[in-house]
């Protein structure tokens, strides 16, 4: 199981939460980012049904797989 970690920033005059690279929303408090990031890293962990599915590569060439919609990653916000 992968781990994706939510962190709590400083951002455009508020407060964001960050994952890897890219910012949420500024929020105009550090405690209502962690509330939203709470709620987003809470979302990420809902499963979803299997499915197959079907994709075409960039050289034309068709792949069949299972997506097993249980196969969610572990996400955890870093409030220091």
């Amino acid at each position: 199981m992968s781990r994706i970690v939510y962190m709590i920033v400083p951002h455009d005059g508020g407060w964001a939460y960050k994952l890897a690279d890219v910012f949420s929303e500024s929020f105009p408090t550090r405690d209502m980012a962690l509330a939203a990031a709470k709620a987003a890293a809470a979302e990420q962990q809902v499963g979803g049904d299997d499915e197959e599915i079907s994709f075409q590569d960039q050289s034309g060439a068709w792949h069949f797989e299972h997506a097993d919609g249980g196969d969610r990653p572990e996400a955890v916000v870093d409030d220091k």
